[in-house]
């Protein structure tokens, strides 16, 4: 059986499954290629993080397909239901990277809350001769611990985000419509674990209350979460961070609150319009940017890998 990791795979991943006999292809083939790659060399198992789209058209023109797996949790570039009604099975890892993305929340937090974003930017130009100007500019930082951190959407990334949030000393409230509240329970080094129960409060009510939000949701069929709206509610010189999917937030109405001064800063991992975002969204120094790379790290991949083998074997052995 040929499997095409066309997104890439780690090579614990990639092992695991040669050592099962699988004949394990990791050539990047582009979109307008695939259907003809899949069909020419017989591939039946693709997995994909979010390069690669597996619609409707290639469902239907690739009658060897058996598998479609995502390495991550989102699947909005697979055409999941259509899949299944034609028999395929589709596969994810919700659970690999929840603690990368909770802590890539913090980087971001902590960017904003020290003017890294902005300060990284300017000190390779202005270092040596306005240090002391900089110097100034960057005084007024500002510490996580005792701060409130408002969670909209309370699955895995954002439990996972809640125990990092307790563990600085944190409050945290959360929002989310399918839950009524999560018991969190913190492990640490040595042993010993603390319990805590947070129950779910409305959105408008986090939103009033948080000195930080961060959002843990699906991409949205009917636009964004967070709009104009939805930021005027927010405390003034709160901030937002967004993980989760672009276009969940208004990212015009993102602009003007950052811009008024209503927000401090804002930290973005996704973006409408990827792979291509707004300009005036890249060039802001009051938002602290990553190209989507919630999931990247090395110990995030090797799980999704190890996960992707370990489902793939599952479904082969029961066929």
């Amino acid at each position: 059986m040929k499997i095409l990791a066309n997104d890439g795979l780690e090579s614990s991943g990639i092992e695991e499954l040669r050592n099962k006999g699988y004949e394990v292809i990791t050539e990047k083939v582009a979109q307008e290629e695939l259907i003809d790659y899949i069909n020419k060399n017989e591939v039946e198992v693709i997995l994909v993080r979010s390069a690669t789209k597996v619609r409707k058209d290639v469902i239907d023109q690739c009658p060897g397909l058996k598998i479609i797996g995502r390495g991550g949790v989102g699947m909005d570039n697979i055409a999941v239901d259509y899949a299944r009604e034609k028999g395929l099975h589709v596969i994810n890892t919700p659970a690999a990277s929840s603690v990368s993305v909770a802590e890539l929340v913090f980087a971001h937090l902590l960017s904003g809350l020290r003017f890294l974003q902005d300060s990284n930017r300017r000190m390779p130009q202005e270092g040596a001769t306005e240090f002391a100007k900089l110097k100034k500019a960057y005084t007024k930082g500002r510490e996580l611990g005792g701060k409130i951190l408002g969670i909209v959407g309370m699955g895995r990334i954002g439990q996972e985000v809640a125990k990092m949030a307790l563990g600085l000393g944190m409050k945290v409230i959360a929002t989310d419509p399918s839950v009524d509240k999560v018991h969190i329970k913190l492990t640490f080094f040595d042993g010993r674990t603390v319990d805590f129960e947070i129950k779910t409060e409305p959105l408008e009510k986090v939103l009033k209350a948080a000195d930080f939000v961060t959002l843990h949701v699906p991409a949205q069929k009917e636009g964004h979460i967070i709009g104009k709206k939805e930021l005027e509610m927010m405390k003034s010189d709160a901030s937002i961070i967004n993980c989760s999917r672009g276009g969940v937030i208004d990212e015009k109405a993102l602009l003007e609150s950052l811009d008024t001064g209503k927000l401090s800063f804002a930290g973005l991992d996704v973006f409408v319009g990827e792979p291509t975002p707004s300009a005036d969204v890249l060039r802001h120094k009051k938002i602290s940017l990553t190209p989507h790379t919630g999931a990247a790290t090395l110990e995030a991949q090797g799980r999704i890998a190890l996960s992707l083998a370990e489902q793939i074997e599952t479904i082969l052995k029961l066929k």
